[in-house]
């Protein structure tokens, strides 16, 4: 159970990376992470059940989620819609695009290749499959977001986050930084539901609820954990974060809480993790008044 946790915990860690990319660079929450992530599982079992590979299947998932993104991303820079709303707009409709293009609400990879399959010949231990898939996927996804960081546009990129007002007085065009932001996130997002949708066996229209809790929270518990940290020291933070909420989700299992209500679970966790930071600075702020009391 603890391998397969930690197996679960590295595909998770794919979305908590794509959130991270708006979410901490950009400073803004996006909402279509909610449906871009089980798109990228629907579109993704929808053409392996059509006969397509699953390495290619997996890439027009990613391919759906930038699509999504590139959606909100227009109706927030061009629109003027605010990016919540936006997201929330996108998020509604690809409800209909899942349905269209599973024409069901789930569908089953039921005697269907998946990526997993290609290491069977490893006849590796159960789970350890999973992991393996996990760490190649976190291993290459890292490497590009490193290269990309690295590149005049990623800094660019970043520029766009930490000051969109400076960054504009230098040239920079932030409205086309967000668009791509948008459309790189959700294509990682799209990624990690692709991957999680093979390894559980199934699509589902709902599996995208509540997944931006489960994204932060991977986030917040690796910067809870490690506090200031360089550039790859938080990406792998994340993953940590992710594996760390995972294990925690089976330990809740395992002390037998009804699974039913993990949901709440999530949004508690992520509320502790949030808090932390204030009661550290509340701790802080109370030693540093009564030693100047003393």
């Amino acid at each position: 159970m603890i391998i397969s946790s930690i197996g679960q915990g590295l595909l998770w860690a794919v979305l908590g990376l794509g959130i991270f990319m708006t979410y901490r660079i950009l400073n803004f929450p996006d909402m279509t992470t909610e449906g871009s992530f089980p798109l990228g599982g629907a579109v993704c079992v929808a053409a392996i059940v059509q006969g397509v590979s699953p390495v290619l299947a997996t890439l027009l998932g990613v391919l759906a989620g930038m699509c999504a993104g590139l959606v909100t991303g227009l109706l927030y820079t061009k629109g003027k819609i605010p990016v919540i709303l936006s997201g929330i707009l996108v998020m509604s409709a690809l409800n209909s695009v899942m349905l269209f293009v599973m024409q069901s609400p789930n569908l089953s990879l039921l005697n269907q290749p998946r990526i997993l399959d290609f290491f069977t010949k490893l006849q590796l231990p159960n789970h350890y499959d999973t992991v393996l898939v996990g760490l190649i996927v976190i291993v290459l996804l890292i490497s590009v977001l490193l290269f990309f960081f690295n590149t005049n546009f990623g800094q660019a990129y970043i520029a766009t986050g930490d000051n969109e007002h400076m960054a504009r007085s230098m040239g920079i065009r932030t409205d086309r930084m967000k668009i791509v932001g948008l459309v790189l996130s959700n294509g990682v997002i799209a990624l990690s539901g692709a991957l999680i949708a093979q390894n559980d066996g199934y699509a589902d229209v709902s599996k995208g609820t509540g997944v931006i809790v489960i994204g932060l929270a991977s986030i917040i518990i690796g910067e809870v954990l490690y506090g200031e940290l360089t550039f790859f020291e938080r990406l792998i933070a994340i993953v940590v974060g992710s594996i760390i909420y995972q294990l925690l989700i089976l330990l809740v299992i395992r002390l037998g809480f009804d699974t039913t209500y993990l949901k709440i679970f999530s949004a508690i966790v992520l509320t502790m993790c949030l808090l932390i930071p204030q009661v550290k600075q509340a701790l802080h702020l109370k030693t540093g008044f009564e030693r100047e009391g003393e």
